[in-house]
């Protein structure tokens, strides 16, 4: 699966944002199952009226991880006015709550008014016609709107984008009391798992024995043996590998025929209720409780140091040991989830325009 893979290594080269989700075929597989379930529906007609002839749900699903950068091609002149007047946009895409939590709640450790719970909200109220600077203080246009609500409802969909692992000073994952804990050196914050490293061989083993193999005529072609990557942080993990199993597992190649197994196979998925506005809470609340299943069995060891090449920062790094067969749970898990994040998209756009 040549694209599987090369999202995968994108997910590793990005790592540092903490707000790369999924990678791109899980993020177009979360719009293209959105696109399907609206079909023949009146909220089906006011999103073709924001977008652009050509686009659809599924092709504008990465808009907003492309505008982080030109590795989806050059800077549109769309997107340099939005960067322009969004000058936090990396912060919009993920929450930091302790992952042991059940519930979302605002200003508590790990919340920020600029993370994804908030901008998903400030999208559904820009969308619902609430678009004043009270409930839209991003000031996003309609377009906009849907462009990163789109986006964000895979994100929030993600388990590492929503439960943060935070490690204590002396060892173990742990609960911080309050955000002094952290500033103070006494608790660490793992980045959405990027300070978290895989043993990447004893992963691949693994995989190898679990997990189906790509098919043939999908493969890269042969070429120079490359050394095996020692370490992968967990993050990466889930943004393109966990993924990658998942389609592995489905027989499924591209994001619309992952999006027609999941809907043929007629998941049970959350139902949501209330204003729709409230909603977001509710997807965090269930991404905390999978978060728990993603974390399960999964242990830090000592700490290490590490510095950035781009800023010249050191910060804590830890080796983490996962289960035998840590494949295959989470691969389910990223199934389950991609599911969730489509079928939340389509229920909150048929909830914003009704008929």
């Amino acid at each position: 699966m040549k694209k599987l893979l090369m999202v995968a290594a994108l997910g590793g080269a990005f790592v540092s944002l903490n707000a790369q989700a999924w990678g791109n075929d899980g993020h177009r597989s979360v719009g293209a199952i959105a696109d399907q379930l609206l079909k023949g529906s009146d909220a089906e007609q006011h999103v073709r009226e924001l977008l652009l002839p050509g686009e659809s749900l599924e092709k504008i699903a990465i808009w907003a991880d492309c505008v982080k950068g030109t590795f989806c091609g050059p800077q549109t002149a769309e997107m340099a006015a939005y960067l322009a007047a969004n000058p936090r946009h990396t912060e919009y895409h993920y929450t930091n709550v302790p992952f042991q939590l059940a519930e979302y709640h605002d200003h508590a450790v790990g919340t920020d008014d600029d993370d994804v719970v908030q901008t998903l909200k400030q999208c559904i109220a820009t969308l619902q016609g609430n678009g004043d600077a009270a409930h839209n203080p991003h000031h996003f246009t309609p377009r906009q709107a849907l462009l990163i609500l789109t986006h964000l409802a895979g994100d929030i969909a993600q388990p590492l984008h929503v439960g943060e692992a935070y490690v204590g000073k002396g060892g173990g994952f742990v609960v911080p009391a309050s955000q002094a804990q952290i500033d103070a050196g006494e608790v660490f914050a793992t980045q959405g798992g990027n300070n978290l490293l895989l043993d990447d061989v004893k992963l691949g083993e693994a995989s190898g024995r679990l997990i189906p193999p790509p098919e043939a005529e999908n493969v890269d072609p042969p070429g120079p043996p490359r050394p095996p990557r020692a370490t992968r942080p967990l993050h990466s993990y889930w943004d393109g590998t966990a993924v990658n199993y998942a389609f592995r597992r489905m027989d499924a190649r591209t994001p619309e025929q992952f999006a027609q197994a999941v809907i043929a196979a007629r998941p049970t998925v959350a139902v949501y209720s209330g204003d729709p506005i409230d909603w977001p809470y509710q997807w965090a609340r269930r991404a905390l409780a999978l978060s728990k299943q993603a974390y399960d069995g999964v242990a830090p060891g000592a700490a290490s140091r590490q510095t950035s090449k781009s800023t010249g920062e050191s910060y804590n790094v830890w080796p983490v040991s996962v289960p035998a067969d840590y494949p295959l749970p989470s691969s389910a898990l990223a199934r389950t989830q991609l599911t969730e994040g489509g079928y939340q998209l389509a229920a909150v756009l048929k909830a914003i325009w009704p008929g």
